[in-house]
């Protein structure tokens, strides 16, 4: 069975999709971009982007009863791989323990002409 996740702390979807999807003790999200669910604007660049993802992250995951320190795969999606440092830098701020397992990419573009994307499993 499989539950769909919506909080009202993190960006209205832009397309047809869930925040997250719990099932068998996981939560799968949808990727985050860096918008301010308060204004709906995109933050102005890589390290407030990256600091918003992340805060829309862990309001999905607790919405669905879990944080990032319950993460156990993370993946990175960057218009440009040269942001790479500065976003793992920030990255390293939110998870404590063993860190998730993880996969970067650049990609051509990002919805909304977003700078990073990032998306989680995670226990529930």
């Amino acid at each position: 069975m499989k539950e769909k996740v919506h909080s009202e702390k993190a960006p209205k979807a832009i397309g047809p999709y869930s925040h997250a999807v719990k099932t068998n003790g996981f939560i799968f999200t949808s990727g985050q971009i860096g918008i301010d669910p308060s204004t709906g604007n995109l933050r102005e660049d890589i390290v407030s982007q990256t600091k918003q993802v992340f805060q829309n992250l862990a309001n999905v995951l607790e919405e669905a009863g879990s944080n990032l320190d319950k993460a156990v795969k993370v993946t990175v999606f960057l218009k440009d791989l040269q942001d790479f440092q500065k976003v793992n830098e920030i990255y390293a701020t939110y998870f404590t323990g063993v860190f998730p397992a993880r996969s970067a990419f650049q990609v051509a573009a990002l919805p909304v002409d977003a700078l990073v994307e990032i998306e989680v499993v995670a226990e529930v």
